[in-house]
């Protein structure tokens, strides 16, 4: 909030993995942050709806909901959404209205609340530096999520998973009050004509101006150093950093830049070309960080012998005890990693970005054997298409495939897909249930680092995100 106190003036050594639908969740965030490093959060209202249904146990989301500052929005979200008494067994989570280019301002105010509780609960409890992740692909709720995120003060924002160009530019409109707007990309459009998103704060605040917000520093997770350079030299604001993302990193990867062959195992092959030249990078002048397979004391050293302000760490967090993956299903991997039981997969098919898209695979998955539902309630992979008629319409790959196909869509852009927005709910324990009854089956996404997590596991059968930091700077034998 405006007046909060200043975060610290050094750069964090360690950078928490931005994992999204709830798996870098607040608490998880606050734990690392009270360490002194950088805690990240991922803002997601349809998580945020179903933890108001499923009771909001402990009542926290009601808590900072309460201290949201545009009248009467908490209160109206309390009245659609909260059941203090959770869900009845077997009954559905209520869904959202999919998000689209022009919301309503009460929609539009969900998803500011949603951010707004995310970040303000991370930063309870401590002074240190917040940050949050998002997906440049999932373009729609962007506007309104960065401004919750600063109406709670956050302190960064990480963005990756495309070409964040107009993010600081955007940052810089929101921090004074003023109009923001995304130019939005509209899927195979020939006509020329430019689609924009738009956020206006004065909307929000009837009667009175808009306040003055803190403009939050903006690093951008890259895959090249080309890339770097051009967000260095042509974003439409000030770029603060990078996140170097190696193809080693847990969620999306940036696809390979040599020709689209496959490994044995049926994974995309990076190569030299693939590799980030770190001297183009040092000469920008700006800090970096350095992410994928990164999560050992010895990858940390080198990191800062390559002139890195640090590391992002994914995988390790994933699945300390603050976590947001749904216990059982964290427990599970846990032991099975402690065996050398647990394999990481580059899958090139299941994202509907078309990105390559990292699965854990373990014995005991639950999701083994099980056939996924196609279909697209929650929507936040969805792209914009002209329709015939001149206007917007929205697909996606996981959609059932005669609808995608109805749209326009190719139906091979449709071979394996998974609908990633319901199975990462599933996996931070917010399963959706059909209408059959069945529940949908979790996917869990991490790092190659997982592979190896036995090693940093020991004796232990769980570990804290406190263990994590303690372990990479040093501080345990």
């Amino acid at each position: 909030m405006p007046g909060a106190a200043a975060p610290p003036t050094t750069l964090p050594r360690i950078i928490q993995g931005g994992m999204g639908i709830g798996v870098s969740g607040w608490r998880l965030a606050r734990a690392v942050s009270r360490r002194g490093q950088l805690g990240v959060v991922s803002g997601c209202d349809s998580l945020f709806v179903r933890q108001l249904q499923d009771g909001d146990a402990g009542g926290h989301l009601w808590s900072a909901m309460q201290r949201f500052p545009i009248p009467g929005v908490a209160a109206a979200a309390r009245r659609a959404f909260l059941l203090p008494e959770g869900r009845a067994p077997g009954a559905p989570y209520r869904l959202l209205p999919m998000q689209q280019q022009v919301m309503s301002r009460a929609r539009q105010q969900l998803i500011m609340l949603a951010a707004f509780v995310e970040v303000a609960l991370a930063k309870d409890g401590h002074e240190s530096r917040v940050g949050m992740n998002l997906l440049t692909k999932v373009q729609m709720p962007i506007l309104p999520t960065l401004y919750g995120a600063m109406l709670a003060g956050v302190d960064y924002i990480l963005m990756g998973a495309g070409i964040p160009r107009e993010i600081p530019g955007a940052l810089d409109a929101l921090a004074e009050g003023r109009e923001a707007k995304l130019r939005l990309d509209v899927d195979g459009d020939a006509s020329g004509a430019a689609e924009y998103l738009r956020f206006d704060p004065a909307e929000h605040f009837e009667g009175s101006a808009p306040p003055v917000l803190k403009r939050p520093d903006f690093l951008a997770i890259v895959a090249s150093h080309a890339l770097a350079v051009m967000l260095a030299r042509k974003a439409t604001g000030r770029v603060n950093g990078f996140v170097i993302e190696g193809p080693r990193a847990g969620g999306h990867n940036a696809p390979p830049r040599s020709d689209t062959l496959l490994s044995e195992r049926g994974e995309p092959v990076y190569g030299e070309r693939d590799d980030v030249d770190l001297g183009r990078i040092r000469d920008l002048g700006l800090p970096f960080w350095i992410a994928g397979g990164t999560g050992h004391p010895d990858r940390l050293r080198k990191a800062l012998d390559d002139g890195a302000a640090g590391i992002q760490v994914g995988g390790l967090f994933a699945c300390c005890d603050e976590s947001g993956i749904e216990p059982g299903l964290r427990r599970s991997i846990v032991e099975c990693a402690a065996r050398g039981e647990v394999d990481v997969f580059t899958d090139p098919l299941a994202s509907p970005t078309g990105y390559p898209f990292k699965v854990v695979r373990w014995p005991a998955d639950p999701s083994r054997g099980v056939t996924r539902q196609r279909r697209c309630d929650i929507g936040y992979l969805r792209v914009a298409y002209r329709k015939p008629s001149g206007g917007i319409g929205y697909r996606c790959p996981s959609e059932p495939v005669s609808s995608y196909v109805a749209k326009g869509g190719l139906h091979a852009d449709t071979d394996g897909r998974r609908c990633l927005c319901n199975a990462l709910m599933a996996t931070v324990g917010s399963a959706q249930v059909a209408v059959d009854g069945s529940v949908e089956p979790p996917l869990v996404t991490g790092g190659d680092d997982l592979k190896n997590l036995a090693g940093f596991l020991g004796s232990r059968s769980h570990y804290s995100a406190a263990d994590v930091i303690d372990w990479l700077l040093g501080a345990r034998g």
